[in-house]
């Protein structure tokens, strides 16, 4: 299976909350300069601030993270 392939199904199996994080994630992958990356930083910092999620400065403990992520 290719690359490509494993990462189609990797997608396909994300809860969709994520999706909108893996989509900035790309498109930041398509710049190939450093004024570009910094434009792209730069937004997503912006977007970062303007998120109205009431929970997106919540703090998480690292016990919380592993047990989250499963890696206990």
């Amino acid at each position: 299976m290719s690359e490509r392939e494993q990462a189609k199904q990797i997608i396909d199996r994300l809860p969709e909350y994520k999706i909108g994080n893996l989509l900035l994630f790309l498109k930041g992958m398509q710049f190939d300069d450093d004024m570009e990356d910094d434009l792209y930083c730069q937004k997503l910092y912006e977007d970062y601030l303007n998120d109205p999620d009431s929970e997106k400065d919540k703090d998480y403990t690292l016990e919380e993270c592993k047990k989250e992520w499963g890696i206990d």
